[in-house]
């Protein structure tokens, strides 16, 4: 597979194992400068396990992770998020008896702390509520106000590519409503994004492309709204 001049990330030919387990079987997947993309799959799909893959927690045994054409595969973690990668785990991961705040200045971490008000102010814009609760406690939040911490989190590097594991787990139907039109304001605000999802209709209704894994392969990919009227995504999907 080639990279293209305008791919962000790429991901070329990567098979990974867990000790003797393949777990991801030539994977090809690429998030374009500036684009939104849904990676979708059920339970036991590989979803987790490319997302590790992307940030370094997992190393293939073969292929290669690309960041603007630059081999990324051996690097670190704390490399790959000072090149510009952010990412919003599954469950959120906060630290509860931390404010708002020290939650959020954990994502600038990496940085030398010139930009951090700019930083606050940038992320309280997006989410004005976090403004209100900077000084309360993480774990005393609503699940969508802990959401909004996990996200602004992220966004305090500066990332180019925010990766979301599962942003619509746990969450009631009017929280993850809510929750995909942040995720878009995001990305029209220049960042690109790769959304890890189950809930197919949701992720691809803000999507401009898909891909869907089942049993550690892509089995189909294409434009979102295509993808979205797709009877081979039911049949993907259901395993069918």
């Amino acid at each position: 597979m080639g990279t293209g001049a305008s791919d962000l990330l790429v991901l070329e030919d990567v098979t990974t194992y867990y000790a003797q387990m393949r777990i991801l079987e030539g994977i090809n997947l690429r998030v374009g400068q500036g684009e939104l993309v849904c990676l979708l799959g059920g339970n036991a799909s590989g979803k987790s396990t490319t997302l590790k893959t992307i940030l370094g927690l997992v190393r293939p045994r073969s292929g290669r992770v690309l960041l603007d054409g630059n081999d990324l595969t051996a690097c670190p973690v704390p490399e790959r998020i000072s090149r510009g990668m952010a990412i919003v785990p599954e469950n959120r991961r906060l630290f509860p008896d931390m404010t708002v705040r020290e939650n959020l200045e954990l994502g600038a971490v990496l940085s030398d702390g010139s930009t951090l008000e700019e930083d606050f102010s940038r992320v309280y814009k997006l989410f004005p509520r976090l403004d209100e609760r900077r000084r309360q406690l993480a774990g005393t939040l609503s699940g969508g106000e802990q959401q909004m911490v996990a996200m602004g989190r992220a966004l305090m590097s500066r990332p180019r590519l925010l990766l979301m594991d599962e942003p619509s787990m746990g969450l009631a139907p009017l929280l993850v409503q809510q929750n995909f039109r942040i995720i878009k304001e995001v990305h029209e605000s220049g960042v690109a994004v790769l959304v890890v999802e189950q809930n197919a209709a949701m992720a691809l209704s803000i999507a401009d492309r898909g891909y869907v894994l089942s049993t550690g392969e892509i089995v189909l990919e294409g434009p979102a709204r295509e993808l979205l009227k797709s009877e081979d995504l039911k049949r993907a999907y259901l395993g069918g």
